[in-house]
């Protein structure tokens, strides 16, 4: 059993809830834990549970945040649902976060333009999710870049403290070039009241993590396992 669970997304300066992020996981022996790879999970549980899931969502916020692999954004049954979520989410805009996974290797950025300018007439946004982490280095994403509407950082996603130095020039470079190019920057991974002191520190406005709020379930059913 494959559900979503949502996370809020904070605009901290504004004291504001600006969207929810859903993040996939699967049901197990052990509860519910994120999948290894989300490439993963087959396309028509991925199509059939965000479908689900965005038509219990009559938020009133401004956007929800679905992670996609590259392989994910280019297949059909997972194309068509995201189109169909975002009918049923409006006015709540759906934001597509492309994340990098093994295996995406052989599809070259030229073959997902027309599936991300298909979403943009639609009125969808593209977020460019785990910059600066494996293969999302500048010079991967730069094509990129003129279709996104957001970047975001994931602090998990590295081992070295946001308290050191190097970690914050890594955060300030990203931060800098979402400002170049007139993009949200979204800091996630935020623990705990020092790391939220250093995100004000920074003049990181949009934030994501435990300290703000732990990711729940939305269920489908009523004899959902919590």
């Amino acid at each position: 059993m494959y559900r979503y669970f949502i996370q809020p997304q904070l605009d901290k300066i504004n004291n504001s809830l600006i969207g929810y992020e859903l993040l996939m996981k699967k049901y197990t022996t052990d509860g519910w834990r994120p999948p290894q790879h989300f490439s993963d999970i087959p396309a028509k549980i991925i199509a059939e549970t965000l479908v689900a899931t965005t038509k219990q969502l009559a938020l009133k916020i401004g956007s929800v945040s679905v992670n996609l692999n590259r392989t994910q954004l280019m297949d059909s049954q997972i194309d068509e649902a995201i189109i169909r979520s975002q009918m049923q989410l409006r006015p709540v805009k759906l934001v597509v976060e492309l994340t990098e996974e093994p295996g995406d290797e052989h599809w070259r950025t030229e073959q997902l333009l027309p599936m991300i300018e298909n979403f943009t007439i639609r009125c969808m946004e593209v977020s460019l999710d785990d910059v600066g982490t494996g293969e999302n280095q500048l010079a991967h994403i730069e094509p990129l870049i003129p279709y996104a509407t957001e970047i975001k950082f994931a602090l998990q996603d590295f081992t070295t403290s946001f308290q050191m130095s190097a970690m914050q020039q890594k955060v300030i470079f990203w931060r800098d070039l979402a400002a170049k190019h007139n993009l949200r920057f979204i800091l996630e991974g935020i623990e705990d009241a020092t790391d939220d002191a250093t995100a004000n520190q920074l003049k990181i406005n949009l934030r994501q993590g435990y300290y703000y709020g732990k990711p729940h379930l939305l269920k489908l059913q009523p004899d959902d396992p919590d």
